[in-house]
């Protein structure tokens, strides 16, 4: 099979378009790599929508671990002390079986029927554990990017007569987002690199339809060589982060964009070994 027809046939097979049945034998590089690069497109899923999604909660944790009252700080305390005191790998599992304990057949809410089976589906369980861990990361680098918020700004906002929405997001926003930029693109590029757990977690793929792990584990079974797959998704992942690093580094300059050269905050990927 040539490169074109491995690429025709497979780049999308991951989302259901395409050739249903996977190469039994003989496999051809550009097989493994379209595959793999075809299973990328469930990393980047998971990635975009958690952190998207997450990024609203975390502003909103972050603001209420900085309140006054006990009944808006005390959950976002906790909140981010659970998730982030528990193994992410660990909480993929109880969340999987927390889904599958819901009655089979739907919960009664109001007198209707909820079907409840998709939250065992990795597409949606999975995104939902991500989507609430990469949150509780975020609201703590958000919430002291808050408390590091210059006073002088705060007060030069109340001398031009700001309050409120508006003091908060023409001054406090922009500015706690400017501050824990650096900070947050770690955990961006960090919950990228995450997704492939989801391939271990309880979560199963759906009629063969899993992420860049799924392809690369199937490659190493029938090949018995795990040195061309796995190095092809190592590969996927640096350029995936390389891709991150630009984006969020164009970012950062547009929140700094204000400041003399000297005073913009350069982002420096720092990796995490231990979640």
């Amino acid at each position: 099979m040539s490169c074109a027809q491995s690429i025709q046939d497979y780049a999308l097979r991951s989302l259901g378009i395409g050739e249903r049945l996977l190469p039994r034998n003989d496999f051809t590089l550009c097989e493994q790599v379209v595959l793999i690069g075809s299973g990328l497109i469930w990393n980047v899923y998971f990635g975009v929508l958690a952190l998207s999604f997450g990024f609203l909660l975390a502003t909103a944790v972050a603001l209420g671990k900085a309140a006054d009252s006990p009944w808006l700080r005390k959950p976002s305390e906790w909140f981010i002390f659970v998730f982030r005191g528990s193994p992410l790998f660990i909480q993929f599992f109880l969340a999987y079986e927390a889904f599958v304990l819901l009655p089979r057949n739907g919960i009664e809410i109001l007198g209707i029927t909820a079907e409840t089976g998709w939250l065992t589906r990795a597409w949606a369980g999975a995104l939902i554990v991500l989507f609430l861990n990469t949150a509780a990361y975020s609201g703590e680098i958000f919430y002291g990017a808050l408390r590091s918020v210059p006073k002088g700004d705060l007060e030069a906002a109340d001398a031009y007569g700001f309050t409120g929405w508006h003091k908060f997001r023409k001054i406090t926003w922009p500015t706690m987002l400017r501050l824990a930029w650096p900070a947050y693109t770690n955990e961006a590029i960090f919950l990228f690199h995450a997704t492939t757990l989801v391939y271990f977690s309880g979560f199963p793929a759906w009629q063969q339809k899993g992420d860049a792990l799924y392809y690369a584990n199937y490659f190493a079974d029938k090949t018995f060589n795990p040195f061309v797959p796995y190095p092809i998704v190592a590969v996927y992942f640096i350029l995936l982060t390389l891709c991150l690093i630009a984006l969020f580094g164009w970012a950062n300059r547009r929140l700094n964009r204000h400041l003399p050269q000297t005073q913009r905050r350069r982002i420096r990927f720092r990796p995490q070994v231990i979640r």
